[in-house]
């Protein structure tokens, strides 16, 4: 008898394209159920054989995904069809049906005897447009294990993924996630690892940019108080452009690419090119970062909502912000603080709320500094406090207190108590 070695040796790993052709499953019970499943997600016609049908299989009937004869198999049922899986649980019946799709010289997967069929279902990894089939020796557990660990490394971005023959071009909006490397998604680190081109803001995980794979292009797109290195028009003239060139290019955002990121702009401009465009979803830095300092931006007994909101230009609305309710989590609020604090007290917010500013939130140099209204713009100066920074106003950042140590990466609590301050408690007083 051979060996699983030289078994394997003569079997050919092909790619199947089944869209709209006739599959023939044999079989009522689960794993026919299972079959029929993957074979209509691969856009297979697929025509059911079988008496009596299980849950899963008759809601696939029910709802039109395959077609059920209900009777028993039949010589000839094999006509027409371009592949046939038999899994009916009774041995006669099943080598009946390979016999017959032998000779009709159509390919059979056999459920109950691998070795009577002619042909093996893989354990099958998918990434984006990467597909990876693994066999091994004819034990699917082991298989299974691989496809596992491929599955993750794809996932993760881990293996080469960029494509080295020309294509269609793609726009990926990306959110990095707060600063952290291991913030950004699962999704988003696979992109990344596709991409021919990177457009880059100056917040995005940097470190990323490291591990791209030779010859991706980085471009640097990042915004400053007072310093661009593109216009947004220009940001977005460029994904169009090497989209079209049949480029896949991420634009790496710090945060969310839809909060305060115009990201939007950019989905709209690449719309209105007729590009290919997709949006992958981060960690916002307005909660993120409160919580890697120990700040909830609810909590219960303290603030049931939450609102964001955007310092960096003369249109943010100091009067309606000074009256909303809970916490306010404000963003480019560093420069010029001290007239936006102001603001915030002109109109009619308390000088004794607690403040937290979050300084490079996420990454190892992450520090906060603790004040009030009243003073925290020059608690911030005295520190240096600088840019890329959040700032909390609420009562939750009270809870700094008991939940900072253990949830801050690096620096330390400052201001109303902790290392740079005599005060025992760091509870701003009022």
């Amino acid at each position: 008898m051979p060996t699983n070695d030289e078994t394997n040796a003569h079997r050919r790993p092909v790619m199947l394209d089944l869209r709209g052709r006739d599959v023939l499953v044999v079989g009522g019970g689960p794993v026919a159920a299972r079959r029929a499943a993957s074979l209509v997600q691969d856009g297979a016609s697929v025509r059911v054989v079988a008496p009596e049908l299980c849950e899963d299989l008759a809601a696939q009937a029910a709802s039109g995904a395959v077609r059920h004869e209900r009777r028993d198999y039949q010589p000839g049922d094999v006509a027409g069809a371009w592949l046939v899986h038999t899994a009916t649980g009774d041995r006669r019946t099943d080598d009946a049906v390979a016999a017959e799709a032998e000779t009709a010289r159509v390919w059979c997967f056999h459920a109950g005897d691998a070795a009577r069929a002619t042909a093996w279902t893989p354990a099958v990894a998918r990434a984006g447009d990467v597909t990876v089939a693994v066999s091994a020796g004819g034990d699917p557990r082991r298989a299974a294990a691989l496809r596992s660990a491929i599955s993750t490394l794809l996932d993760a971005g881990e293996l080469p993924l960029r494509r080295h023959r020309p294509g269609a071009g793609h726009v990926a909006l990306v959110g990095g996630g707060p600063g952290a490397p291991d913030l950004i998604t699962v999704r988003g680190r696979r992109l990344l690892a596709e991409a021919d081109v990177v457009v880059t803001d100056r917040l995005g995980p940097r470190q990323l940019l490291e591990g791209l794979a030779h010859g991706v292009e980085v471009i640097e797109a990042g915004k400053a108080p007072h310093a661009h290195t593109l216009t947004q028009a220009q940001i977005n003239d460029l994904l169009v452009e090497r989209a079209t060139a049949g480029q896949r290019v991420v634009r790496l955002k710090g945060g969310d690419p839809y909060l305060l990121g115009r990201g939007g702009e950019e989905a709209l401009a690449c719309r209105a090119a007729g590009i290919d465009v997709e949006v992958v979803p981060g960690v916002t830095s307005a909660f993120a970062v409160p919580a890697a300092a120990g700040i909830p931006v609810t909590h219960r007994g303290l603030a049931r909502q939450v609102t964001v909101a955007s310092a960096h230009d003369g249109a943010t609305d100091w009067a309606t912000l000074a009256r909303v309710e809970g916490t306010l989590v404000l963003l480019m609020a560093v420069a010029d603080l001290a007239a936006r604090t102001a603001a915030l007290i002109a109109h009619g917010r308390s000088p004794q709320t607690p403040v937290a500013i979050v300084e490079r939130g996420t990454l190892p140099e992450q520090r906060t500094t603790v004040g009030v209204l009243a003073d925290i713009a020059e608690k911030a100066v005295a520190r240096g406090v600088t840019s890329p920074a959040v700032v909390v106003v609420g009562e939750v950042v009270t809870l700094a207190a008991e939940l900072g140590d253990a949830a801050e990466r690096g620096g330390h609590l400052a201001g109303h108590g902790g290392a740079d301050s005599p005060a025992a408690d760091p509870r701003p007083r009022r």
